[in-house]
């Protein structure tokens, strides 16, 4: 098993930033995909940014420049690194764990609101 806490959340006005943090324990290793989503009111969870244990990271069209992903896999630890926030990235973020269909993971979410 697997346990993942996310935290970081919060308000923030439009533009500013925030550093979400994925702290995961049991039996978890670096082969696991590392991911963040998020769920916005009313929508379907999507997928934001993810990264393999080798560094190689994925962004999703409407984070492109403007987040960051990133893993210490000795600490297995994940961040998100959220720049010029803006209203439309309002949702509940998620951390994911992937390795296998039997092997999938999530955290309880954290929430973040751009708002002014």
């Amino acid at each position: 098993q697997v346990r993942l806490v996310e935290s970081g959340g919060g308000l923030v006005q439009p533009g500013g930033s925030l550093r979400l943090s994925c702290a995961a324990s049991g039996a978890i290793d670096s082969v696991f995909l590392m991911s963040w989503y998020r769920q916005a009111p009313g929508k379907q969870r999507e997928l934001v940014a993810t990264i393999t244990g080798g560094g190689t990271t994925h962004y999703t069209d409407s984070v492109k420049g403007r987040f960051t992903i990133s893993r210490v896999n000795a600490a297995n630890t994940v961040y998100l690194q959220m720049n010029s926030l803006k209203p439309d990235d309002t949702a509940v973020y998620y951390c994911n764990a992937f390795r296998g269909s039997s092997n999938n993971y999530w955290g309880q979410g954290t929430q973040v609101t751009v708002s002014s």
